[in-house]
């Protein structure tokens, strides 16, 4: 029973929070999904991945395609939200109008999985504080764990997870990986350091602490911190070298990623001396995180539909940044902004046309494909119960 110690050992962590002065999550609620290990043990000998390759193969292209798009609609609507889902998307985002007025968004979770198994993804940005879904998350978060000891970040992060796990949440983009140094940039109150040591030692921690219940997600590799500007707008760009971000911006995240993170949200920042590129469409990016940074999860972009508002005309086709996105090496396809219901839908169709058509190579979409649904099986079990767990080890 390795996913109910997974469940009990962050129930533990969160009574004992009374250091951080917030409300304990309750313990004693039943959630919507089983919390389970992010990946297979050796005993296991590998099954999840393959019997990932094996319901990915039997898949349409079709089928295919839509299983790595992670769409979004704004509604808490579950009829609707239900119907969405009916098209194959590998995931789903919560935003804050999938948030009902009593905070409570287990009836939209539940909606989200009726149509699909495996259960598809679904996600949240909950990093805490300035981004903040869950109103319930009163813990403490980088504006303040960025200044306090490591144990802070570990401690708050653990309560995290066990709340996002109980609203029937399984994966999680709240970690913020960035290093900026400048106090004016827009992500510094996000970021969880202001130097790379210790916001790798952060990350670390809050990967750590999210991983026994919920996939946690590094974002926004390559690093905001060197690359000035807002990327919901413009698309922030640096001179910084490769040597240069080996020393600093890739420091939390290279922890992150040895602390065992499932997901690595690539953003949409150029690093000129590298690719003249975003980095969410650079083949070269994606080789880095996979070659030099080890990275063998699941990639996704961040929201795509920042790239057709930052202005540029090459990036105005949420439809053809997907394909490119796709073909440079990421798994998860996001897009949330200027969407409509039928967006997600054109995603996938396009990606299909250009598998068909040899811009992206079928291996591309089958490797993606299974990455993804090895982390969707992951989270398809049988509920848990969120209780402590009297028999399990002490946590630590």
């Amino acid at each position: 029973m390795r996913w109910r110690r997974a469940a009990a050992i962050s129930a533990a962590v969160v009574v004992g929070l009374g250091m951080l002065s917030s409300p304990a999550v309750a313990v004693d609620a039943p959630a919507t999904r089983a919390s389970v290990p992010r990946a297979p043990s050796a005993a296991d000998g590998g099954g999840i991945d393959a019997r990932a390759a094996q319901l990915v193969e039997r898949m349409s292209t079709a089928e295919q395609a839509a299983s790595v798009v992670m769409g979004h609609i704004p509604t808490t609507d579950p009829t609707a939200l239900a119907s969405y889902m009916q098209q194959g998307f590998g995931g789903f985002i919560l935003m804050g109008a999938n948030v009902p007025e009593d905070g409570d968004v287990t009836a939209v979770t539940e909606a989200l999985v009726t149509a699909a198994e495996p259960l598809p993804l679904v996600a949240i940005d909950q990093e805490g504080g300035i981004v903040s879904r869950l109103g319930a998350d009163t813990y403490p978060a980088s504006t303040s764990l960025k200044t306090q000891p490591v144990a802070a970040t570990s401690a708050a992060f653990a309560a995290r997870a066990a709340l996002v796990a109980r609203s029937g949440i399984d994966v999680n983009f709240g970690t913020v990986a960035d290093v900026p140094a400048d106090s004016a940039s827009f992500i510094f109150g996000r970021a969880l350091g202001a130097d790379p040591q210790s916001a790798a030692e952060r990350v670390a921690a809050a990967t750590t602490a999210q991983e026994p219940v919920v996939a946690s997600t590094l974002k926004h590799f390559p690093g905001h911190g060197a690359a000035p500007g807002d990327s919901h707008h413009a698309i922030p760009s640096t001179t910084e070298t490769l040597d240069e971000w080996r020393a600093t911006d890739a420091v939390p995240f290279a922890a992150g990623v040895d602390a065992g993170a499932s997901l690595l949200m690539f953003g949409h920042l150029a690093y000129t001396a590298v690719d003249a590129a975003p980095a969410s469409l650079s083949p070269a990016w994606h080789e880095i995180a996979r070659d030099e940074l080890g990275f063998d999860g699941v990639i996704v972009t961040d929201d795509l539909g920042m790239l057709s508002s930052s202005g540029v005309p090459a990036y105005a086709d949420p439809v053809a940044n997907a394909v490119t996105a796709l073909a440079a090496g990421s798994d998860l396809l996001l897009m949330i902004a200027g969407s409509t219901p039928d967006t997600a839908g054109q995603i996938a169709a396009g990606i299909t046309a250009a598998v068909e058509a040899g811009t992206v190579p079928e291996d591309r979409l089958v490797d993606a494909a299974t990455r993804v649904m090895a982390l969707r099986l992951q989270h398809t079990a049988a509920t848990a119960e969120w209780t402590l767990c009297p028999e399990c080890e002490p946590v630590g």
